[in-house]
């Protein structure tokens, strides 16, 4: 199957405190917010031509939103979307216009495990800038990773609805295959799964311009009291960097930079196993994955499963 999925866009999360999200994404992290509604609040990456990378929707409970990927034309929406239909995945919303800054043309379904997914079309770009040398704010988003109760169905899902591929998987010798790294472009991952307890936010991955401000901006939030699960370190699937933080809601996210990006016709996925700590951190520089790490990155149980956003 012809991949029409050609990138990611954003991550849209229902957060039960608007105000302390978008404090903490605009002061700690280095979003600009670009647009706000009733309750909303859209916010962009200042290296990137997306109208936004993250939107923040105020919720009672704590839920994944939306995750949005890009196609290259209208026809493409309309394929992928006749196709989903056809293969008995549940739409959210017939192809048709996109009423979020950019606009464009667009529509939502439901996957395996009932997050919302959008594909659009023909978005507005937003104007944007080159990220200066010392600047330590996020370039774009660079991936979403989610937890799942079903990860080999959920990857099957993506694999055949979407035409994601796996660049990688990591695995443990005694808990089998445990994450799964998903491509729509040569980025070695922009989406992901992982083996969890239940369907959740995993992480969300922003990459800064280079190794000197992924440092300078892990040293600034570590300096101003944001928590810090994991980092920093430098994955060997991949091969990017990472420190993973907690906003105020308990959502982890991560400053990363050089994620690989690979020649796919000669690629072969590998199996790494995590239990080697060169595996999860090349460095050694970060703190151990542990315990305390796992539970962090199970997150809360998505409680926007099945129930599409109103907006």
């Amino acid at each position: 199957m012809d991949r029409l999925i050609t990138h990611l866009r954003h991550v849209d999360l229902g957060v039960p405190d608007l105000a302390r999200q978008r404090e903490f994404y605009t002061g700690n992290w280095g979003l600009t917010e670009v647009e706000t509604d009733s309750g909303l609040s859209f916010l962009a990456a200042e290296g990137s031509p997306e109208q936004y990378v993250v939107r923040l929707r105020e919720t009672a409970d704590k839920r994944i939103d939306l995750i949005a990927f890009g196609a290259a034309t209208r026809a493409d929406v309309d394929t992928l979307a006749a196709r989903l239909t056809a293969d008995g995945v549940t739409l959210v919303s017939e192809p048709g216009a996109v009423k979020t800054p950019g606009g464009g043309y667009g529509f939502r379904f439901f996957d395996n495990e009932g997050r919302t997914v959008e594909v659009s079309a023909e978005v507005g770009l937003r104007v944007h800038r080159r990220i200066e040398e010392a600047e330590s704010i996020p370039v774009r988003l660079s991936h979403v990773v989610v937890n799942s109760a079903d990860p080999e169905g959920t990857v099957a899902f993506y694999e055949r609805h979407l035409a994601f591929v796996t660049s990688d998987v990591l695995m443990h010798p005694r808990m089998g295959n445990m994450m799964w790294f998903l491509r729509c472009n040569d980025w070695h991952h922009s989406f992901a799964v992982a083996r969890g307890p239940h369907p959740s936010l995993h992480h969300a991955s922003f990459e800064l311009r280079g190794i000197d401000e992924y440092l300078r901006g892990t040293g600034r939030l570590l300096r101003a009291g944001v928590a810090k699960i994991w980092g920093p370190g430098r994955h060997k699937a991949g091969n990017n960097t990472f420190t993973y933080f907690l906003d105020p809601t308990g959502n982890t996210v991560e400053y990363t930079t050089e994620l690989d990006r690979l020649d796919e016709d000669s690629w072969h996925p590998g199996l790494h196993d995590f239990s080697d700590p060169a595996v999860s951190d090349q460095w050694g520089t970060a703190n151990a994955m542990d315990e305390f790490v796992a539970a962090k990155s199970f997150n809360d149980l998505d409680r926007g499963l099945f129930v599409a956003p109103p907006v």
